[in-house]
Order: C-alpha cells, then sequence, then structure tokens
C-alpha cells in the first residue's frame, strides 16, 4: 500500500494518520520516541505492510509484474493500488478526494514539528504536485514511476510500469477491489487493538 491507502486506512485518528503516513521514515524501535497515537500509526502502518505482502491477491498482482521489474513488482504494484484508491475514492468515502487531500496536508502542517527529516524533505514537494490527488489520473502515477526510477539510480525500469497498468487494467482493479475490502476488516480489528 502506498500512501493514500495507508492515511485512508488509519480511520479518524489524526494521530494514527500521521504516524502511519511517516512510518517508513521511522526504523526499528525509534518509533518510541513519539506520542502514544504516532506509535499506534507506525505499528498500524507496519501490520498493514506485513498484511498486504503476504496476501494472496496482492501477490497476484505482483506476479504479473515480477518477470519485468523483479523485486520492485511490490512497489508497483502498491502505486497500482493507490491509483485504484483514488479513481474509485467515491465508493470508499463521501468525503471528495481534493477535499480529503487538502485536510490531510493541513494536518501535516499544522504537526510539521513531528515529521522526521526524510517526510519534511520531500513534503514540499508532495503537496505542490498534489500527489495524492494525482493518484486518481494514470499521467499521475506516470510521474510518480518516473520519479521512483530515478530514486533507484535507474535500474528498475519503473518508470515503464504504466504499460502493465493499461494493459492489465481490468485485472488490476479486480484484485484491489477485492484485496481492499479485506484490508479495511483488517486494519479496523487492529486499530481497536491498538487503542485498548
Amino acid at each position: 500500500m502506498n500512501f493514500l491507502a495507508h492515511i485512508y486506512l488509519s480511520g479518524n485518528d489524526y494521530e494514527i494518520k500521521i504516524g502511519n503516513f511517516m512510518a517508513d521514515s521511522i526504523k526499528g524501535k525509534k518509533y518510541l520516541e513519539y506520542p502514544q497515537g504516532i506509535q499506534n500509526g507506525i505499528i498500524l502502518h507496519r501490520a498493514i505492510d506485513y498484511y498486504t505482502d503476504t496476501h494472496p491477491v496482492f501477490q497476484q498482482s505482483t506476479s504479473r509484474l515480477f518477470e519485468r521489474y523483479g523485486h520492485y513488482n511490490g512497489i508497483i504494484a502498491d502505486i497500482f493500488y493507490d491509483h485504484f484508491l483514488a479513481s474509485n475514492w467515491n465508493d470508499y468515502s463521501e468525503t471528495p478526494l481534493e477535499q480529503y487531500t487538502e485536510e490531510f496536508y493541513d494536518l501535516l502542517r499544522n504537526n510539521y514539528e513531528l515529521l522526521p527529516a526524510k517526510v519534511r524533505s520531500f513534503l514540499p514537494y508532495m503537496i505542490e504536485g498534489n500527489w495524492l490527488l494525482s493518484y486518481a489520473e494514470i499521467e499521475g502515477i506516470q510521474q510518480v514511476l518516473v520519479g521512483m526510477n530515478k530514486r533507484t539510480g535507474r535500474k528498475s525500469g519503473m518508470h515503464l510500469a504504466v504499460e502493465e497498468l493499461v494493459e492489465f487494467y481490468e485485472e488490476f482493479q479486480k484484485e484491489f477491489r477485492e484485496f481492499f475490502s479485506e484490508a479495511i476488516e483488517f486494519s479496523r480489528i487492529k486499530l481497536q487493538e491498538l487503542k485498548k
């Protein structure tokens, strides 16, 4: 799961949303340095990642990408799934995606001091390019994949993966819908456990 799905699966708790969003930048036990709500968000993020990577439906999606992209297949599938969440947003939320993303950016601005340096460094670009909203369009996904390819030293070939997205669009979308309904329930239960 990429940014948008992680934020969505956090529910309405602001601290959990922030922690879940920044979790990839927090290694090992460093999460213990944060307030409890942020810790819970980081723990939730890690649980969702494990759940996703081991889910048979997600593995179906990644297997379609493995031959061409090797171990980058999971990252690409994560990005594809964010596209399907964004492009089908009205099926999952009553709040319009544009409003939802703006409110989330405001949340990050208002809690800037909590964000790790890595997140602070990319946040202005994220907000300026409105990454979360851009995921709804194939052009937005193309830009994300180009950026990811640059970050891998152009070794991954990820900038080409939009070809698979277009070619197998219906298959990926069907897999996303099946997986995501289960991921919502998994996250709901995990959140209940964390808040006890």
